[in-house]
């Protein structure tokens, strides 16, 4: 494939004369208009947006004027057009680009401002799929590619955030953009053009059932750039999707400071958790620390469920993040105050709530309007060295789930409850994970440890402390329900959990030793159930 090559150097200042707008959001798009006019700038521009510019009797000529051709097919057809592309890309201080411009009168197009068809948010909405289709941008990413890859010579803009610089710009130099400036504007352009690409191809998969596509793209728009990353010496920005899940993405930052990397990172670990946890089946809070679980309870209040969630390890709970899935109301706001906590993120809050809150000012608390579906699907990344690993949402839950009891004694009612309990907060907790419970409270969380037996030996010891702490002679784990996120591979496991005091266990099973570990659960009346599907989470 031959190389093309244009050896020649861009002009520091380029005098923008010719200024093309062609706008689907119209924020800012007149007083845009007014003040390049006001600058001596000649205006071009197409449909709706010319439509809203002339009607404030600013001079504006429309694009059909200039190439001769009208808008047709419902203006899917107006800028795809020689002359309009010609006056973008040409380069001015080639003679030959020149020679072509002066042979079919293409008029050379300094600024373009746009912005592209609404589809991330058509997408979000759910709609049809035709209207899906209809929503995709054609000639608005061709321009700006095109202005974007021109920048030696055109400026672009793709959101109406940029036009203040833009005019400031301007007014301090003469009339002329800088060559450092068109370059950033043109890097914008680009990653712009690639998360709308990226939201279209991803759209496609979904909704063709294609799971795993030949090419995958994850893109984003800052939301803000963040103070630094996990750690001081890492740059950090918070990017959306265009999902439109609810959680801490789309929540609402009632008051606190600046929501840190770790903090998104915990928070929405905790508000996923608590949505298992459906409001009309009572309340339930979830504290999180490093993303790992370190109290869950479900209780007859949201303070109730907060004071037996804390009951778990109120040590670590010191500095964590809260997640309710009920409206926070002033009893709770009351009570999770007395505690340092990061973060507060619940579905709403009440006035008394909020104002309760207001109280710790450095506290942030955050609404989302409702909680996620623990059921849908989606997407999940992470990046490897050189590449992405992308899968499906883990969207598995027990409910759903044909439990098998495999041991000659079938669980109680009670067991049962409380094995489907701690399996649902076992997804959560990074692996290998083991978590007791117990009248539907966790009483021991094991996290993240290279040995399943260590996971359930830590666990019992939190037990320990925490009935140390609350007075009890002997911890919550006896007579508990104990789930394992993945197989048991030896009866190591469950003989840590039996002497922890469990009497029922529940894991996916398929270990090659899962007749073991059933014989040695039937030698101690163990009742163990299997749901044939695991939740590692790393």
């Amino acid at each position: 494939m031959a190389v093309v090559s244009k050896k020649i150097p861009a002009p520091d200042r380029v005098k923008v004369k010719t200024a093309l707008l062609s706008v689907s959001d119209k924020t800012g798009v007149v007083e845009l208009a007014r003040a390049l006019n006001d600058l001596g700038v000649r205006l071009l521009s197409t449909g709706g947006t010319h439509k809203a510019i002339a009607a404030e009797g600013i001079p504006v000529t429309d694009v059909s004027e200039i190439t001769g051709f009208p808008e047709i097919m419902d203006g899917r057809v107006k800028t795809l057009h020689p002359l309009v592309h010609g006056g973008l890309l040409a380069i001015r201080d080639d003679a030959e680009h020149q020679a072509a411009m002066q042979a079919h009168g293409i008029e050379a197009i300094d600024l373009l401002a746009i912005n592209l068809y609404p589809f991330e948010d058509i997408r979000a909405a759910g709609e049809d799929y035709p209207t899906t289709v209809e929503n995709i941008d054609i000639g608005g990413p061709a321009m700006i590619r095109a202005s974007a890859k021109n920048h030696a010579y055109v400026t672009v803009l793709t959101d109406p955030s940029d036009y203040p610089a833009l005019l400031e710009s301007l007014r301090s130099n003469e009339g002329c953009t800088s060559y450092d400036y068109r370059k950033r504007q043109a890097a914008k352009a680009f990653a712009r053009t690639a998360a709308y690409d990226a939201a279209i191809s991803n759209w496609f998969a979904e909704a063709l059932e294609i799971e795993i596509p030949r090419y995958r793209v994850i893109g984003g728009v800052l939301k803000e750039k963040m103070r630094y990353g996990e750690n001081p010496h890492q740059s950090a920005g918070f990017y959306l999707t265009g999902e439109s899940r609810k959680g801490v993405a789309t929540a609402k930052l009632l008051q606190g400071k600046q929501l840190s990397y770790n903090n998104i990172n915990d928070t929405d670990a905790a508000f996923e958790l608590v949505s298992s946890f459906l409001p009309e089946n009572g309340a339930a809070c979830a504290i999180i620390k490093h993303a790992n679980p370190c109290g869950v309870a479900t209780g007859r209040s949201l303070l109730d469920a907060y004071q037996r969630a804390l009951s778990c390890d109120p040590v670590s709970a010191f500095g964590g993040i809260i997640a309710l899935n009920q409206t926070l109301d002033a009893a709770a706001a009351e009570e999770i105050i007395k505690l340092f906590t990061e973060v507060i993120i619940a579905p709403e809050a009440s006035d008394e709530a909020r104002a309760i809150v207001a109280r710790k000012p450095n506290l942030r608390l955050l609404v989302t309007g409702g909680l996620p579906d623990p059921r849908e699907r989606g997407l999940s990344a992470k990046t490897v060295a050189g590449g992405l690993l992308v899968q499906t949402r883990d969207n598995g839950i027990v409910e759903d789930l044909d439990l098998r009891t495999v041991t000659k004694r079938a669980p109680t009612a009670s067991e049962l409850e409380d094995m489907k309990f701690a399996f649902k907060v076992a997804k959560h907790v990074k692996s290998n994970a083991v978590v007791y419970a117990k009248d539907g409270l966790t009483v021991g969380i094991g996290a993240g440890q290279m040995s399943r037996v260590d996971s359930a030996r830590i666990a019992a010891i939190k037990a320990e402390e925490a009935a140390r702490q609350m007075g009890l002679d002997r911890p919550l784990t006896v007579g508990s329900a104990v789930a394992s996120e993945a197989f048991l591979p030896f009866a190591d496991s469950l003989v840590s959990m039996i002497e922890a005091g469990a009497t029922a266990v529940i894991q996916p099973g398929g270990s090659m030793r899962d007749e073991d570990v059933i014989r040695v659960a039937d030698e101690n009346n163990i009742a163990m159930v299997f749901t044939g599907m695991r939740h590692f989470l790393h």
